[in-house]
């Protein structure tokens, strides 16, 4: 049965994301949304994260998208070629 954890405010303002996300960011030095952007693809490697926690972070990064910023979808594979 797949475990939920709540979301909480971390160093990125804006964002609501687990605490195990927020550990896994510190730990790979992302500090601001823009460094996770540009890594929002590659976050199926971060060792830690796993498939939801991965979605969860990418729909934030959606939630928070300026008005004509590009979204990054909802997470499936198709969007990310994985």
């Amino acid at each position: 049965m797949p475990r939920h954890f709540p979301p909480c405010k971390g160093p990125i303002e804006g964002l609501s994301l687990p605490q195990l996300a927020w550990d896994v960011l510190h730990r790979e030095g992302i500090q601001t949304i823009d460094q996770l952007r540009s890594v929002a693809g590659q976050l199926e490697h971060f060792e830690g994260l796993g498939p939801i926690t991965v979605r969860v972070i990418r729909q934030e990064l959606d939630r928070v998208a300026a008005p004509g910023e590009q979204k990054f979808g909802d997470g499936g594979d198709a969007v990310w070629g994985a």
